[in-house]
C-alpha cells in the first residue's frame, strides 16, 4: 500500500535580464497590492474577492490563488494586519515546467503574466537533493500544489508545494526499535535496542548549531542596538537560519541512514508538544534550549523516515535522560554527559547519558502500539539544566567488575 506525502521543493532563479526583472518585480507588487486591497475591504468569500481582484492586471493563476487564500486570512489565521512582504502565491496550474541537459540550468519555469502570450522562461537552480522530485514533477508522478514566489535583496526563490506517493510503513515481525535523542550538546543522538541492549549509538555533535545560534543572537543584537537598516537585519537572520536549516537537513538524512542498516526498523521520538512548557532551567538556560527547534529537528526525520518507509511511533518524554535503560531506576548525571546508575545489582555503572536516554526512549515503544506510561519514584536530577546536554563518547573499562561503562569526552 502507498500513501501521499507533502513537501516543498525549493528553487533559486538564475539571475534574470533586467527586463525580466521589472515584469517579476511589476506582478509581485501587483498581487501585494491586490492581496491588501481584497483583505482591507473584507472580502471573506471568494465571489468578493473575486470582486476586487478582477481590475487587477494579474494572471488567472494569481487570481484564483487570491480567492482561496483571502478568505482564510481571518477566519482561519485570525489576521488583523497583513505583512507588506507576502510571496506571490499562484495555483498549481502555473506549474509549468520543462528540462533539458543541454542548458546550462536544466529546469525551467513558465513564469505566468497577465493576457495572452505574455508568458516568459527562466533558468531554476534546483537543491541537488530534490532534483528527483522535480523530475516528477515532468513526468505527472507528483502533483504540484501551491507555488510561492518571493524576492529577496538579491535573488528570487520560488517553492512549489509537491504532493507524491511513497510506501506506507507496515507493522514489522520483529521490529529494531531505535530510538533518537534531541538535545543541544549531541544534536541528535541514536540507539537501537536488540533483545533490550543497546547496539551500534550513532552521535551527531551539535557544537556547530551551538556556535551559530550564539553567534547569531550576539550578531543581530549588535546591529539592532546600532540601528542598522532593517535589510542588513534580515539579511544577517537568513544567513543563519540557512546554515542552521542545513544542519537540520544533514542530521536528520543521517540518522534515517542509521536506522535503515538494522532489520525491520522503528524509529521512536519523544513528544516534546510541550518542550516549552516543560523546561525551567533559568533565564539564560531557557533562551539557549527554546532557541533550538527541537521539534523542527523531529519533524524533519519524520519526513525522511516517512519517504524511507520506515514507520515512527512518539513516547512519553518523562525522565528518559534520567532513568538507567537496564535497570529503570532513577540515576544521577554525575558530569553533563555522564549518567551514573545507583543500583549495585545493574549492570551498567556509568553509560553516555544521551545514549542512555536513546535506548530509554527506544524502550519505551509498545509493540501494541502505544507509548509506555512511566512513573518514576523521586527526581535526583541536576536543577541547573545540564540534564539536557551531552557530548560525544568513547568507551573505557568500568572498574566495577561485570558493569558497563560509557563515559564521555568534551568535544
Amino acid at each position: 500500500m502507498s500513501k501521499t506525502v507533502t513537501k516543498t521543493l525549493q528553487a533559486t532563479l538564475a539571475t534574470p535580464t533586467a527586463g525580466k526583472e521589472q515584469r517579476l518585480q511589476r506582478l509581485l507588487d501587483t498581487y501585494r497590492e491586490a492581496l491588501h486591497d481584497a483583505f482591507d475591504n473584507r472580502a471573506d468569500t471568494m465571489s468578493a474577492v473575486n470582486d476586487v481582484v478582477t481590475p487587477y492586471e494579474l494572471p488567472y493563476q494569481a487570481k484564483d490563488a487570491l480567492k482561496s487564500y483571502v478568505p482564510k486570512l481571518r477566519s482561519t489565521y485570525n489576521a488583523e494586519e497583513l505583512d507588506d512582504e507576502h510571496p506571490l502565491r499562484l495555483v498549481n496550474r502555473a506549474a509549468k515546467f520543462d528540462y533539458s541537459d543541454e542548458r546550462e540550468h536544466g529546469f525551467v519555469w513558465q513564469v505566468p503574466q497577465p493576457g495572452r502570450g505574455t508568458n516568459f522562461w527562466i533558468p531554476l537552480r534546483v537543491n541537488p537533493e530534490q532534483e528527483s522530485l522535480w523530475f516528477d514533477l515532468l513526468s505527472e508522478d507528483a502533483k504540484a500544489g501551491e507555488l510561492r514566489l518571493q524576492r529577496h535583496r538579491t535573488s528570487w526563490e520560488l517553492h512549489v508545494t509537491v504532493e507524491y506517493p511513497v510506501e506506507e510503513s507496515t507493522d514489522p515481525d520483529n521490529p529494531t526499535y531505535i530510538g533518537f535523542d534531541v538535545g543541544e550538546s549531541a544534536l541528535i543522538t541514536g540507539c537501537a535496542l536488540k533483545r533490550d541492549v543497546p547496539r551500534k549509538p550513532m552521535l551527531v555533535s551539535g557544537s556547530r548549531a551551538r556556535h551559530l545560534r550564539k553567534e547569531m543572537f550576539t550578531t543581530l543584537r549588535r546591529l539592532q542596538s546600532r540601528d542598522a537598516a532593517e535589510w542588513r537585519v534580515d539579511e544577517r537572520f537568513d544567513h543563519y537560519q540557512n546554515a542552521l536549516t542545513d544542519i537540520v537537513e544533514k542530521a536528520s538524512r543521517q540518522a534515517v541512514e542509521y536506522a535503515q542498516q538494522f532489520e525491520n526498523p522503528v524509529i521512536v521520538l519523544e513528544d516534546l508538544s510541550y518542550i516549552r512548557e516543560r523546561l525551567d532551567y533559568g533565564k539564560f538556560m531557557n533562551r539557549r534550549l527554546h532557541a533550538w527547534a527541537f521539534a523542527r529537528l523531529q519533524g524533519r526525520l519524520e519526513d525522511k523516515a516517512t519517504e524511507a518507509g520506515i514507520r515512527v511511533e512518539y513516547v512519553n518524554a518523562a525522565y528518559t535522560s534520567q532513568t538507567c535503560h537496564a535497570c529503570g531506576c532513577l540515576g544521577r548525571r554525575g558530569q553533563q554527559a555522564e549518567f551514573v546508575c545507583p543500583h549495585d545489582d545493574c549492570h551498567v555503572s556509568e553509560f553516555q547519558a544521551d545514549i542512555n536516554a536513546a535506548a530509554n526512549i527506544a524502550g519505551r515503544a509498545n509493540p501494541w502500539g502505544e507509548s509506555v506510561r512511566w512513573e518514576p519514584g523521586r527526581d535526583d536530577s541536576p536543577q541547573d539544566g545540564s540534564a539536557c546536554d551531552s557530548a560525544t563518547v568513547h568507551q573505557e573499562t568500568s572498574p566495577r567488575t561485570g558493569q558497563m561503562t560509557l563515559s564521555v569526552y568534551s568535544d
